[in-house]
């Protein structure tokens, strides 16, 4: 139909327009005015507490001690009625695994200047056992304290004095040089370092702290290959938002998943959630561990897929593939060349080499995604199915077809399409 053809290509013009720049770090009651008290964001759509999955509970339970509205674990889950509990996406936040999001942390702010709109997500914090796989001990949230009170100011100094750092190109750039910006970010991570270390040195002496803080801020943030993850997500969001509310559209504008449930936004039906049970990824697992420990997939990381990078940039990244079980090295253009069938278009500033610089597949129309019946790949982490254990492995999943269909019958019901 014209409305719809119409419709997806504003939606297109606005996804490819957008120019996502990371400006600052700040506490998230700061900039998010109304995240209060006893208030827990979260990954994915809406869910209450007696059907979250295990990791996502040790992360809810973890997280109200650290926040001091618990003394223990057991404490918190005892007076988990008290909590309010919220999706990320209604805050304009994403947030990885099981995305807890409460109003001391820091989060990093990723500004749209072409649309004005702002974008959070908190600070990655790095591998091993972390809160965003269902950690919860004294570790975690020791971690939790050290970015809150001082890697979070610090960062967030060095960017007020870059004027803030444009993430198209820093994108560009990684596709290059083999990441997809969901599994792997060792180059963007490493590249950002680069271009933060003589702000975060300046920083460091306007506010007189000692090189023992300097020191483990560069170590964090150079040794962490998934630092720019986070960063990628709040530049997803940030990229999706303005697409969100075009009448016609059949555009996904967010996909997400909370442990239980998976679930998409598609721009012609407004922030209207079309959920389905998640799926369980398939690929490696830690030594130690097998699918039977893992849990169904989760996080707002999904985010990064909308705008064509993860599973859909696959074919930068030949050595995910085999790290997320994926399949050779030499078969990972194939999952590109895949997601190009469910999508409008090619993004001309995110480009791979391997594919003849091609753009990174660019769109989800639900339309294609029912009528080819190819579901969205996306790259994943894999967490223990217990609270407090962690990441046990990588993989990769496949949307449930399931929440297309229910997007696309709602859609043509609003267009008066039968």
């Amino acid at each position: 139909m014209e409305i719809i053809e119409k419709a997806n290509a504003e939606a297109l013009k606005r996804l490819l327009g957008g120019d996502p720049v990371l400006v600052d770090v700040r506490p998230a009651h700061e900039v998010m005015p109304d995240l209060g008290e006893r208030q827990i964001l979260h990954a994915g759509p809406p869910i209450e507490w007696s059907r979250m999955c295990g990791p996502m509970r040790g992360a809810v339970a973890g997280i109200m001690v650290f926040e001091g509205w618990a003394s223990d674990l057991a404490d918190a889950e005892s007076q988990v009625d008290s909590i309010t509990l919220r999706p990320n996406h209604d805050f304009d936040a994403v947030g990885p695994m099981t995305g807890m999001t409460t109003m001391s942390q820091p989060v990093m702010i990723v500004e749209n200047r072409a649309f004005g709109n702002r974008a959070y997500c908190t600070i990655n914090e790095g591998l091993g056992k972390v809160m965003r796989f269902g950690g919860n001990d004294a570790e975690v949230l020791s971690r939790l304290a050290w970015l809150r009170d001082e890697f979070g100011p610090l960062l967030g100094a060095a960017l007020r004095r870059t004027g803030g750092i444009e993430l198209k190109p820093l994108v560009g750039r990684g596709l290059t040089m083999g990441d997809e910006m969901h599994q792997r970010n060792v180059a963007c991570s490493s590249l950002l370092v680069r271009q933060l270390g003589p702000a975060l040195v300046e920083a460091a002496a306007e506010l007189n702290l000692d090189n023992a803080v300097l020191s483990r801020a560069l170590a964090f943030a150079g040794g962490n290959d998934q630092f720019f993850l986070n960063i990628a997500m709040a530049m997803g969001k940030a990229i999706m938002d303005p697409v969100r509310g075009i009448e016609g559209s059949s555009v996904v504008t967010a996909m997400s998943r909370n442990g239980t449930d998976f679930a998409i936004r598609v721009s012609g039906t407004g922030d209207r959630w079309f959920t389905a049970p998640v799926e369980m990824p398939q690929g490696l697992y830690f030594p130690g561990y097998d699918e039977s420990h893992a849990n169904p997939d989760m996080g707002d990381s999904t985010i990064v897929e909308t705008v064509g990078l993860g599973g859909f940039a696959m074919a930068a990244a030949p050595a995910v593939a085999g790290f997320v079980g994926a399949g050779r090295a030499s078969e990972a253009a194939n999952f590109t060349r895949s997601m190009r069938e469910i999508t409008l278009s090619e993004n001309p500033e995110w480009t791979i080499p391997s594919l003849d610089y091609a753009g990174v597949p660019t769109a989800i129309d639900v339309r294609l995604v029912v009528e080819s019946g190819i579901a969205p790949t996306i790259n994943t982490g894999i967490a223990h199915r217990e609270p407090g254990i962690g990441q046990v492995g990588a993989g990769v999943v496949k949307a449930p077809m399931d929440c297309f269909t229910q997007a696309l019958e709602v859609l043509a019901a609003e267009l008066g399409i039968s």
